[in-house]
């Protein structure tokens, strides 16, 4: 059975859904937004909040949204930037018999321009296999002055019960810890236990992540991305976010491939990219 790439209505938003020989892909137009991944033969492994919001009004809670050009709120933006609030371009669709390829574009306008006075072209290419998600982001600094920036891809990754995962990978990686006042700290444990809240940014990661929930496994490989941002809110935090249910951060863990430590220098008309790769084990 030969991969399919259809346009579809999910949740009244434009959106292309990507299937190839059992595994599904639902990747919307407003935020360039991966919403829904399942691998073949297997289930869900992105959170997608029950209380989302599909409107544009604000960013849609969970998938992989794309942060750019301000990782979180490390600049005067709005917090992870303004792309995921915009509706993106389809550029290019392409199928074989066990792949699916999507790009899609956002390039800037004078509604951007007023907030981040650059010349930008982003492009993030969807790829898909049986059992395996790539995700890669490219940026392309369009203009005639050099431009900074940060970002990331945010994934929300499904899990059964956040207490019960495991985290493998990032042994003896450094890490600024955001939940504990930017307090710099070297990770100790071979596996990472979330039993309370996370914000962490690791720096330059060199190595693949493994997670655990149960009898399923996902690995995590970035290329181009120097850091991984690992986040769940826990109960407070997710008790204030009015588009997540006060239990959500139990069924997610965020694992991101991310340029948040140091801002990526772009000098005009040069390119920069980062790629994400998920594969079901």
């Amino acid at each position: 059975m030969s991969a399919t790439i259809e346009q579809v209505e999910f949740q009244g938003l434009a959106a292309l859904a990507m299937d190839v020989s059992g595994a599904r892909v639902v990747v919307s137009l407003l935020g360039g937004q991966v919403l829904s991944w399942t691998p073949r033969g297997g289930k869900e492994w992105l959170y997608l909040s029950e209380q989302a919001v599909f409107d544009g009004s604000v960013p849609i809670r969970g998938g992989v949204p794309v942060c750019f050009p301000q990782f979180a709120d490390q600049g005067t933006l709005p917090k992870h930037g303004f792309v995921r609030t915009r509706v993106w371009s389809v550029v290019e669709q392409r199928t074989g018999e066990d792949f699916a390829i999507a790009v899609l574009r956002i390039v800037d306008d004078e509604e951007t321009r007023a907030i981040w006075p650059h010349a930008f072209a982003l492009e993030l290419t969807v790829a898909v296999e049986d059992n395996r998600l790539d995700l890669e982001l490219s940026v392309e600094n369009t203009g005639d002055e050099a431009f900074s920036f940060t970002g990331a891809l945010h994934t929300y990754l499904r899990v059964s019960e956040v207490e019960e995962i495991a985290l493998e990978g990032l042994y003896g990686f450094s890490y600024r810890d955001t939940a504990a006042g930017n307090v710099v700290r070297r990770e100790s444990g071979e596996r990472i236990m979330v039993d309370a809240e996370v914000d962490r940014i690791y720096c330059k990661v060199t190595r693949p992540l493994l997670v655990r929930d149960h009898r399923r496994s996902l690995g995590v490989n970035t290329e181009g991305f120097p850091d991984v941002v690992i986040w769940n809110p826990w109960e407070t935090r997710c008790a204030a976010l009015a588009d997540m249910p006060n239990s959500g951060f139990r069924r997610m863990l965020c694992t991101e491939a991310a340029v948040a430590d140091q801002a990526v220098e772009l000098p005009p008309h040069q390119q920069w990219w980062g790629r994400q790769t998920l594969v079901a084990l």
